[in-house]
């Protein structure tokens, strides 16, 4: 058993093709996922750029990535799903949905850019 129930299931599939259609993160698998490992160099670039403090944060981070052109990788991890999330289902996909559109919105009108030079 994967450990994951099939209304999450469903709905994390969901978010994931929303990731890829709105969001441009095709690289990606699962962006909630797992662990983020960054060089010292990649990090200080990637998060001083960051914008979103919400659910949908992950996303913003590979959004950066691509555009600095930094690279990612998925290593699997097994998922064990525990009693106790903090995801309501409907309503935390809506609200992942609202923040991944403004991420995109954001970016390509130019109300957020990302700064490429090195400090």
């Amino acid at each position: 058993s994967s450990g994951i129930n099939a209304e999450y299931g469903i709905l994390m599939w969901g978010f994931h093709v929303f990731v890829k259609v709105v969001g441009g993160v095709s690289d990606v698998k699962d962006t909630q996922c797992g662990f983020k490992l960054f060089t010292r160099k990649a990090a200080a670039a990637v998060f001083k750029n960051m914008n979103v403090e919400r659910w949908a944060f992950d996303v913003e981070i590979f959004v950066i990535a691509n555009i600095l052109g930094i690279k990612a990788c998925e290593v699997a991890v097994n998922w064990q799903e525990i009693d106790g999330s903090k995801l309501v289902p409907i309503y935390s996909w809506l609200e992942m949905a609202k923040d991944l559109a403004m991420i995109r919105a954001r970016y390509l009108i130019g109300a957020w850019s990302v700064n490429v030079k090195e400090e």
